[in-house]
């Protein structure tokens, strides 16, 4: 979810096309006061992942939030992958569940997003908000292995640019970070999407 990501759908860039989708979760969003959507850059970014899946792939996302990023998601993928998508919001989930009513092949799931780990693999895991991502005091990364088909693709979201190594976040070390860009079982990089924001993406090929 990324700080004030709802209001950066107010200016689009020239040429920039957003998905109706997207647009419609951003109105639900502001009607929510919900200011937290995913941003335009970011949303670029799972597009181009998700038009890259092949027909039966499964899609999963933590953090629904209204369904921006679900918006950018699903309308880049073909009609035959599918999506699960957990927000803990119970308004926010409702606001998703009807917008994409009519997409048989999407699920949105009212639940703390750690449900959305129990006996699933992914070809693409969108880490956005909630649990599994490592952010935060005490909280634990989930294992790739557990939770990605082999050569499936994971993404972990809304980091402030690395200009320096070790990765450093509010006078400390971004131990997250650290964590996926050098983790064993994923061929892991950093990508620079605005001036402002980063997001790790990783592709997991276990040895």
């Amino acid at each position: 979810m990324s700080e004030g990501g709802t209001a950066s759908y107010e200016s689009i860039p020239d040429g920039l096309v957003v998905p109706d989708l997207t647009l419609r979760a951003v109105a639900n969003a502001n009607e929510l006061g919900f200011p937290f959507c995913v941003r335009p850059e970011i949303g670029r970014l799972l597009a181009s992942l998700a038009a890259g899946l092949p027909a039966g792939s499964t899609v999963g996302e933590t953090g629904t939030g209204t369904g921006a990023g679900l918006g950018w998601l699903v309308s880049a993928a073909g009609p035959d992958v599918s999506f699960v998508s957990y927000e803990r919001d119970q308004a926010r989930a409702a606001a998703a569940q009807q917008l994409f009513a009519g997409h048989q092949n999407v699920e949105v799931v009212h639940g703390d997003a750690a449900g959305l780990f129990d006996d699933r693999r992914f070809d693409l895991l969108v880490l956005d908000g909630g649990p599994g991502s490592g952010k935060g005091p005490g909280a634990v990364p989930v294992d790739p292995s557990s939770v990605l088909n082999p050569g499936g693709t994971i993404t972990i979201d809304d980091f402030t640019p690395m200009v320096s190594w070790p990765p450093m976040f509010e006078g400390a070390v971004d131990d997250s970070r650290v964590h996926w860009v050098q983790h064993p079982d994923l061929h892991a990089t950093e990508v620079r999407v605005a001036p402002d924001l980063a997001v790790v993406v990783g592709r997991y090929l276990p040895g």
